[in-house]
């Protein structure tokens, strides 16, 4: 009896799956194996929000397998060593897994790769696994670079490529007669308790997700994604990042809608992708600068830990922080107004807000967090480095009525739209009986600080 394992990563689903499609195609039973990796945890990346979101996956996978007759085969410890161990015992001639592009998946892959063939074993990777458009294949043409560096010349392209089609969940899985752990909780996944707003994990909560989307609100995504209050994105991203949602069918059912709806959010997709090859091609953007500015970054402990808490006494600002900290997630626009703030406003190093965004994040990946925490710092891909948001025109942009504030700063509820927009011009006595702090810092003095930090950065912001 051939038997091949499919060893899930972050591809946690049975619909679009070719690390499962390939295992099944190539033997008469296959073991679904996930490995609850100590590795990550010494990482640092065990977060509670994560866990439970990964723990409800699991689960998820396990139903949906056991449904076509198999099961999630779990263990625990170093994945390398327990994929060896789990191939020996059932005498598996490959293994398959989806490709991935931090320093540290692509050093999982490498050390795998070379202990099954210690072993006589293959290990076969799959590259159109975790994004649309593999990672490494895309490439400018003529000069010998070997990533696009800029989003534009890179979508032009991405847009053309022939992306591979969808495949259809598999009706039969046949597991070989092999011990499993019992599926990890939450808790035995990491130490603290989860932001309380949650959502849920899992492909069949994705699947729903998707379905709700399609029906509707995707149309709209070009006039009201940046839409504070309206929460009109897709929030799809935490099922993109545990793979309970393929990138590659969410691309396909969004590009048949053909409107300005979807296309607008198709490029978002493409981003997602570009973030990726551009980590694949520099690991080290993880935690150095794609292109130094030569920052003289501040340390201003207290007022980090204002923006964290939000408390900066900037309403949108501290509305997206808080949202953060409750649903462990938050809209992009808030993203990039809260790391403009930290970054720009406050001028604390852009490591310093990536690394309390993965803290929270249920969708914090090391491609799209780093990258886009770079690009809003001036330092990765950005065309325009010395940008700078002012909250208080981007909120009366994209918050006009102060929905967005009030519904996340119970404080303020009670302020009209008008008060909420001065809120940070009012004196001492206009503020008494506000449980709410004034503004941490000066918009002007901060983009003169910002400026001769980096050494000459245009003021102004929009």
């Amino acid at each position: 009896m051939r038997v091949s394992v499919a060893l899930f990563t972050a591809d946690l689903r049975v619909h679009d799956n070719p690390v499962l499609r390939a295992a099944l195609r190539d033997a008469e039973r296959v073991v679904p194996l996930f490995v609850v990796d100590t590795g990550i945890r010494r990482a640092g990346f065990a977060v509670p929000n994560r866990a439970a979101f990964l723990a409800d996956s699991l689960a998820d996978l396990d139903a949906a397998l056991r449904e076509r007759g198999g099961r999630l085969v779990v263990r625990l410890g170093d994945v390398v060593e327990e994929t060896c161990r789990v191939a020996a015992e059932t005498g598996a001639h490959a293994v398959h897994l989806a490709g991935g592009v931090s320093r540290y998946a692509v050093r999982r892959e490498e050390r795998l790769r070379a202990a099954l063939a210690g072993d006589r074993r293959e290990l076969r990777v799959h590259d159109a696994s975790l994004t649309a458009v593999p990672a490494g294949a895309l490439t400018p043409s003529g000069g010998g670079k070997d990533h696009f560096a800029v989003f534009t010349p890179y979508f032009r392209r991405w847009e053309s490529f022939s992306v591979r089609g969808v495949l259809r969940a598999p009706h039969t899985v046949r597991v070989p007669d092999v011990p499993s752990a019992d599926l990890p909780g939450a808790d035995s996944l990491a130490v603290g308790s989860p932001s309380p707003g949650l959502p849920a994990g899992g492909e069949s909560e994705a699947r729903r997700r998707l379905r709700s989307w399609l029906s509707g609100p995707l149309s709209a995504y070009d006039e009201r994604h940046d839409d504070l209050a309206a929460d009109a994105t897709s929030r799809l991203s935490p099922y993109l990042h545990f793979g309970c949602l393929s990138p590659t069918e969410l691309l396909h059912r969004a590009r048949a809608q053909d409107n300005a709806g979807s296309h607008a959010y198709v490029r978002q997709l493409a981003w997602r992708d570009f973030h990726h090859q551009v980590l694949a091609a520099r690991p080290e953007t993880a935690a150095h600068d794609y292109r130094p500015r030569h920052d003289r970054w501040r340390h201003a402990p207290g007022e980090v830990e204002a923006w964290q808490e939000g408390r900066t006494g900037y309403p949108v600002v501290d509305a997206g922080m808080r949202q953060l900290r409750h649903e462990g997630w938050m809209p992009g626009r808030a993203r990039l107004l809260a790391a403009s703030f930290l970054t720009k406003t406050l001028y604390v190093d852009w490591r310093v807000g990536a690394r309390h965004f993965l803290d929270l994040l249920v969708d914090g990946d090391i491609a799209n967090n780093q990258l886009n925490w770079q690009w809003t710092a001036g330092t990765g891909t950005d065309t325009r480095p010395n940008r700078l948001l002012n909250p208080l025109a981007q909120a009366r942009r994209f918050d006009p009525t102060g929905e967005y504030v009030r519904r996340w700063l119970p404080e303020l509820r009670h302020l009209d739209a008008g008060t909420l927009h001065r809120l940070t011009h009012l004196d001492e006595a206009a503020r008494a009986g506000l449980d709410y702090p004034a503004p941490i810092v000066d918009l002007g003095v901060a983009a003169v600080r910002f400026g001769e930090g980096r050494g000459g950065a245009r003021r102004g912001g929009s």
